[in-house]
C-alpha cells in the first residue's frame, strides 16, 4: 500500500490526482491488475470523472451543493459540515481502477479525483493493489 498526501484550498474542490496515483503503480510494481484508490476520511470522496473540462469538475460541484446545501436549518452535527458528509457519500470514497502496461487504464477524458467538501486540508489517499 502507498499512502498520497494532497493538500486542499478550499472549502469544496476537484483535485486531480491521477499523476499521483500512476507513480504510486509504479512504485508499487503493478504491472496489470487494479488498484483501489481510497481516502480514509468522511468528507472527502474518490471519483474518475472527466477531467479535460474544468466546467465538469464546476459543475458536479455546483448540483452536489444544490443536493446537500451548507449549513441546512434541519442539519443536527454540531460541527456544521453535514453537507460535506453527504456530498462524500453521494460520491463514495473509494474506486477501483484497472492497470495496463504498469498505468492507470482510464478512458480518453477520465481522471482521478479527490473530491473535497470540507477544506482546505491535508488529505491522505491510499492506493492498494487488489
Amino acid at each position: 500500500m502507498e499512502k498520497l498526501t494532497v493538500e486542499t484550498s478550499a472549502r469544496r474542490e476537484m483535485v486531480k490526482i491521477t499523476s499521483l496515483v500512476n507513480g504510486a503503480v509504479r512504485r508499487l510494481g503493478i504491472g496489470e491488475g487494479a488498484v483501489l484508490v481510497y481516502s480514509p476520511h468522511t468528507t472527502a470522496g474518490v471519483l474518475v470523472q472527466e477531467g479535460a473540462d474544468p466546467d465538469v469538475a464546476h459543475d458536479l460541484l455546483l448540483r452536489l451543493a444544490e443536493l446537500a446545501p451548507h449549513k441546512h436549518p434541519g442539519d443536527l452535527h454540531l460541527e456544521g459540515n453535514s453537507d460535506a458528509h453527504l456530498q462524500t457519500a453521494l460520491v463514495g470514497n473509494a474506486q477501483v481502477v484497472p492497470v495496463v502496461g504498469g498505468r492507470l487504464a482510464l478512458g480518453t477524458w477520465q481522471q482521478v479525483f479527490l473530491a473535497e467538501f470540507d477544506g482546505p486540508r491535508r488529505r491522505t489517499v491510499w492506493v492498494l493493489p487488489v
